[in-house]
Order: C-alpha cells, then sequence, then structure tokens
C-alpha cells in the first residue's frame, strides 16, 4: 500500500458535480448523497488554526459542507511518529452568513512529528474523500495536506514582491568601473562594450557571455524609488554579484568579493542597507544568488589559466583545493556543469568535507559570512541546487538532502527569518515537504508555464501550447497540492525569468496580455517576482535576447503597464486575503476564455475575474460561494465601480485581456 506520506506529483481531480446554483444549496439534505460542490477545505486561516505549529500547538481543522447536507465527518491522519493512520472526529459548529453551508471541526492533537491528512465526509451510506487534491469517491493514497510541525517560512516573503536584478543590465550607477571592450581576455574571446540600449547579442564571433552594457550596483542603489516608491517592490533579488570573468556571473571566480564591474564590496553593503532603510519607501529585503553547485574554472581553487599566485586543482594534485573537485583523468576530465568545462563542479564527498565547511559550515563559510553583519542580506536563492552531489554525478538523493538540510541549519544559525529559494524548473516537493531543506522554489511549474500556455499559447521556451481556462485552474490545483502551504506562500511565481524567453515575447508585443498577466501574478498565492522589464512588457527571446538593457523611458507611470503594476502591488498590499488567504476556484469558461477565483480571509473577501479573451465579455460571478450576502456591496479595485450582490452573484463586465478584483 502507498502511504499518504509518499506523495507524487498530484494532479488535481476534476470534480465530477458542478456547483449548485444559488438557493438549491440550500436543498441539500440528508439523502445518501454527499453534494461534492459544497466541499471546501485549505489551510488559509479560516480552515485551520495553526499553518505553522509549534510541536505544543494542537491544529483545529475546519470543514465546508452544504447546509444539511452530510451526516458525519472524520480527519484520518498519517503520524510519521509511529507509522500508523489516526481518526479524528468533526462537530458542527456553525452556518455561514448565507446560510448555504454549514462548518464543522476536528482537532489533530500537539506533537513535534509530521503528520498528513485527509477527509473522510458522509452522508448516511454514501461517502467523499477530500484533500489538497481534490475530492473522490473512493479513499486516496496521495495529495493529503501537511501539517509540519516547527517548519516556519518567512513571513516577510509571503507578503512581499520580489523585483529581479540582472545586473549588468538596469543601470549604469557608476562608468568609472565598466568593462571595456578588449579589457580582457577569456576562453580566448576578448570583452565587448555596448552601447545602453544596443543588442546583447556579439559581434563579428565573440562570446555573448562577455558582452557588457555597464549596469552595476550602484545604478541598482540610484533606481531604488523606482524599485521601493514607483512599483513597491520591497524584495530585490540579484542575479549573481560576485567576481566572474562574465556578464552572467554564474562561472564564479570569488565568492567573497563583489566584481568589480559591479562596485565593491562596500557598494553591495551600502546598497543592502538603502533596500533595509524604511526611509526611502518599504522596508526591504535582500536576495542573493547562491551558485554552489560548480565553480568558474578561473577559481583560485581551480585556476585553469594560471591567473593566481597560488596552486589550483588544475594546476596541481597537491594543491590545497584538489579535494574540492572530482576528476577522471587529472587535469583535462573532470565533472563539470552539464559538460561546460569553465564550470568545474564542487564535490560535496562526506559530512564535514572541506567544501561543505567552506561554502556553509564555519564562520567564515561563504553562505554565512553575506548573511552576518556588515552585510546581513537576507535570503539566498540557491542555482541549480539539485545537482549538489558527491564525485560530480550531478544530483545524487542522498547526499544531495542532506547537504540541503545542513544548509538550511547553517543559515538559519545566522538569520532565522533567512530565505532559502531553490531552483527547480518542476515538482519541488523533494525539497519543501519536510521542513527541513528549502523555504520555498521557483515556481516554473505552478505558475509560469500554465499562465504562458493560457495567456500567450506558447510555452515559457516559445514552444505552441495552449489550453483552456478549465486546464489551467487544474494545473494551478494540482501544483498546490504538491506543497505545504506556507511553501505555497512563499513560492517565486514570474512571468520571465533571465532563463526562458520574455513573456511578452511569447505575447506577440500584445500589451494586454502583460496586464491580463500582471492582475493574475498580483492575485494568486505565492509571492510575485518582477523580472526586471516585464513590468513594462520588455520583449526578447532566449538567452541571451531575455537580457537586453533596461528601457528608462518606459520606467515611469506614464507607461501603463507600470502604472498598473503599481496598482496592483498596492492592492495587494492592502488586502492579506491576497497574500495568505484561501484560494477557491469559482468559475471556468473555456468558450468565452473566462476564469474566477476567489481570496478570503476572518476580514475580507475577494473575487478576481480574469477574460483572456479580446472582446469584452460579462460575467457572473457565483460569489456567493466565499459567503458575500444578498444585498451586499463589492468594489472593483481596479476600476473603481461598485456592485451589488444578487442572487449570489455579481454580473461584471470586463475587457478583453483584462480583470476585475472585486472586494468587500
Amino acid at each position: 500500500m502507498e502511504l499518504m506520506h509518499r506523495r507524487a506529483l498530484a494532479v488535481a481531480l476534476t470534480l465530477c458535480c458542478v456547483a449548485l446554483p444559488y438557493g438549491q444549496a440550500k436543498a441539500a439534505s440528508n439523502d445518501n448523497n454527499v453534494e461534492w460542490a459544497g466541499l471546501f477545505h485549505d489551510q488559509g486561516p479560516l480552515y485551520d488554526s495553526s499553518p505553522e505549529p509549534t510541536s505544543g500547538q494542537a491544529v483545529t481543522l475546519t470543514f465546508r459542507t452544504y447546509k444539511g447536507d452530510i451526516t458525519s465527518a472524520n480527519i484520518k491522519y498519517y503520524d510519521s511518529a509511529d507509522g500508523a493512520f489516526h481518526w479524528a472526529a468533526m462537530h458542527w459548529v456553525s452556518n455561514d452568513a448565507t446560510g448555504n453551508f454549514d462548518y464543522w471541526q476536528g482537532t489533530v492533537p500537539a506533537s513535534s512529528s509530521e503528520k498528513y491528512y485527509r477527509f473522510q465526509i458522509n452522508d448516511g451510506t454514501a461517502t467523499a474523500w477530500y484533500n489538497a487534491a481534490g475530492v473522490t469517491s473512493s479513499e486516496p493514497s496521495a495529495g493529503d495536506f501537511f501539517i509540519i510541525p516547527g517548519f516556519k517560512t518567512p513571513d516577510w516573503m509571503k507578503n512581499g514582491v520580489i523585483y529581479q536584478i540582472f545586473p549588468d543590465r538596469f543601470y549604469n550607477g557608476d562608468t568609472s568601473n565598466d568593462v571595456q571592450t578588449g579589457q580582457y581576455t577569456y576562453g580566448g574571446q576578448s570583452t565587448q562594450k555596448v552601447a545602453w540600449g544596443g543588442s546583447p547579442f556579439a559581434i563579428n564571433g565573440g562570446s555573448n557571455n562577455l558582452v557588457f552594457f555597464g549596469g552595476d550596483l550602484a545604478g541598482v542603489d540610484q533606481k531604488l524609488g523606482y524599485i521601493k516608491q514607483t512599483l513597491g517592490a520591497n524584495i530585490v533579488y540579484l542575479n549573481p554579484v560576485f567576481t566572474s570573468p562574465t556578464n552572467h556571473k554564474y562561472d564564479t571566480e570569488d565568492y567573497y568579493h563583489v566584481d568589480p564591474a559591479f562596485g565593491s564590496n562596500a557598494t553591495l553593503q551600502q546598497l543592502i542597507t538603502d533596500v533595509h532603510s524604511s526611509s526611502n519607501g518599504p522596508k526591504g529585503y535582500v536576495i542573493l544568488d547562491g551558485v554552489f553547485n560548480h565553480t568558474g574554472d578561473t577559481s583560485q581553487w581551480f585556476d585553469r589559466y594560471n591567473w593566481w599566485s597560488t596552486l589550483g586543482a588544475y594546476e596541481s594534485t597537491s594543491s590545497q583545493w584538489y579535494g574540492y573537485y572530482t576528476f577522471q583523468q587529472w587535469p583535462g576530465t573532470y565533472s563539470s556543469f552539464f559538460g561546460y568545462s569553465s564550470m568545474p563542479k564542487l564535490d560535496y564527498g562526506s559530512t564535514g568535507s572541506a567544501v561543505r565547511n567552506q561554502i556553509y559550515g564555519s564562520s567564515t563559510s561563504v553562505v554565512k559570512t553575506w548573511l552576518s553583519s556588515p552585510y546581513s542580506i537576507d535570503g539566498w536563492r540557491l542555482d541549480a541546487p539539485q545537482y549538489i552531489d558527491a564525485g560530480g554525478n550531478n544530483g545524487s538523493d542522498a547526499v544531495n538532502h542532506q547537504v540541503m538540510a545542513e544548509l538550511r541549519t547553517a543559515v538559519k544559525s545566522v538569520n532565522a527569518q533567512a530565505e532559502i529559494l531553490g531552483e527547480f524548473w518542476g515538482n519541488a516537493n523533494p525539497w519543501t515537504s519536510n521542513g527541513k531543506e528549502w523555504d520555498s522554489a521557483l515556481n516554473y511549474d505552478g505558475f509560469t508555464q500554465p499562465l504562458s500556455e493560457w495567456i500567450n499559447g506558447y510555452d515559457y521556451s516559445g514552444n505552441a501550447a495552449s489550453i483552456p481556462a478549465s486546464q489551467f485552474d487544474s494545473w494551478l490545483h494540482g501544483t498546490r497540492s504538491n506543497y505545504p502551504t506556507n511553501v505555497q506562500q512563499t513560492m517565486s511565481n514570474f512571468l520571465t525569468s533571465h532563463d526562458i524567453q520574455r513573456f511578452a515575447q511569447r505575447a506577440g508585443g500584445d500589451i494586454w496580455k502583460t496586464y491580463l498577466a500582471l492582475i493574475f501574478q498580483m492575485t494568486y498565492v505565492g509571492t510575485p517576482t518582477i523580472y526586471y522589464g516585464d513590468e513594462y512588457g520588455m520583449q526578447g527571446g532566449n538567452d541571451p535576447d531575455n537580457r537586453r538593457s533596461f528601457d528608462w523611458t518606459q520606467g515611469t507611470t506614464t507607461n501603463a503597464a507600470v502604472a498598473l503594476t503599481q496598482k496592483l502591488i498596492a492592492i495587494r498590499n492592502q488586502y492579506a486575503a491576497l497574500r495568505t488567504g484561501s484560494f477557491m476556484s469559482l468559475l471556468t469558461d473555456d468558450t468565452n476564455k473566462l476564469y474566477s477565483y476567489g481570496r478570503f480571509d476572518q476580514n475580507h473577501r475577494v473575487a478576481v475575474a480574469l477574460n483572456n479573451d479580446s472582446a469584452t465579455h460579462t460575467v457572473t460571478v457565483p460569489v456567493w460561494q466565499l459567503s458575500m450576502t444578498n444585498g451586499s456591496t463589492v468594489t472593483d479595485l481596479l476600476s473603481g465601480n461598485t456592485y451589488t450582490v444578487s442572487g449570489g452573484n455579481v454580473t461584471v463586465s470586463v475587457n478583453g485581456h483584462y480583470g476585475a478584483i472585486l472586494a468587500q
């Protein structure tokens, strides 16, 4: 029997029953038939008393059904402490404000062990099962809700908005440190200086990686007013800033020094101080890119080109760093990141190895140095962390998870509120479901890919792939169920990253599709992440074209997309329901390309209606599912228009490729 904690990639189960029309919900009765459409639970604040419990906190769970529909309900949970299933009976506690729904409650007792739970719902002889993956008539074996005592993800990530910056392409704040054409040669190619706004492609057969525009950390600092005030983002994530010969700097030469083309350690320290300040906009946070799977071949530890006075592993088998790498035949054959000889892989060996101490284990390690004073960064984004292993095999489960757990311990020992954000393009459940490794991951699988396919008809690589609203909703449901709720709330949700085509490119330059994407991004579960330029619809193909220089003529609220971004971030900041509230699907209409969902907590109920068609549509949103009462009013936070709930619904006209955010 597959234990419920052996969670495969969850696929949302399609409900076989449609929602009962308003009024008919009251007709539910004890008739040996569980009305699936009335069932709801998630781990939002109205349904879970302790979404991040300590070992001493019991967890009281609330479950919703149609009024008078069921005869009993139970919680069935698996406890990892004894490897057994347990039952907790539920009891009726109240009705909702509309009188359409009953609420049932039960409690899972406090302990330190990880648990996984599902619900059994009974109406006489009929039984339904409900867990994070959906509702079924037979008991599920995967997709349960998580209870992980002691697992806390940073609240500032749950409540923040990330702005991602590729430093060379954002703003040139100090022309004195610009890399000039022919300044140095690396890998047989010379550097090229390109004017701001020019092409990111090298000329005359050179290397795209050696094309420099002059952006730097002083430039980021000088544009903090745009990030923190104009947009309202409060988390700055920087692509790698440490010494490296390339513009992308994913081939680290020196983890302890900022690249001279970006400034100095003092420049970074000043930038962090200014981001942290609340005198220039909201108090902010800084996440740095940690490239710990491999170094560059110019690293002092490797030194392929004899750039250092010391002996690197490539130069001598007696090098103090020889054991940092895996050589099949020294010196020319060694383990590297996907065969790129410029990126030799680090060998994490056994516990307490020199590499582990150097990267995260000791007080002077890379990870702890930048988390500590005087820098005090707020988190690490881990580059390609699933490939970290022993022996250079590009991934070893046992060693990889051991290293990730050790790294978490190291990070949290310096700052318990620091974020660990892993790069993974699929289901990151193996690293996020035990509370011992990452806090969250890049949400390619649960946000970027499905959103692009629904709005643009292309996947994030630019290949034709179109899905209707119903499949979009099902995809979102399935990928949410892969993660604990506090992980969901800190997943990085981006339209574009530095590794894929620009969203606006996939949208064919249609700025209205960017509007629609921004509305969804700022109202969905997770941490909105803006890759510089996406907020004004920057276009660009695959790497390096997705790394164009920022057009500062567009970086103002006179640009409608920038103005919308500002408004949406302000709305998100105003309504906690959009950050940590429940998520409930309300409507999918494949014919008219409409999608509606609710976000709600104890203070506010928000219904979002999205129109993915080019034509304006009238959308009737079943807000009674959010317990909005007849005669109450809602306000569209985008247009300012108000509407009255009638017959359990709100009817609103939504422009093509746009949306409405209906709040009360």
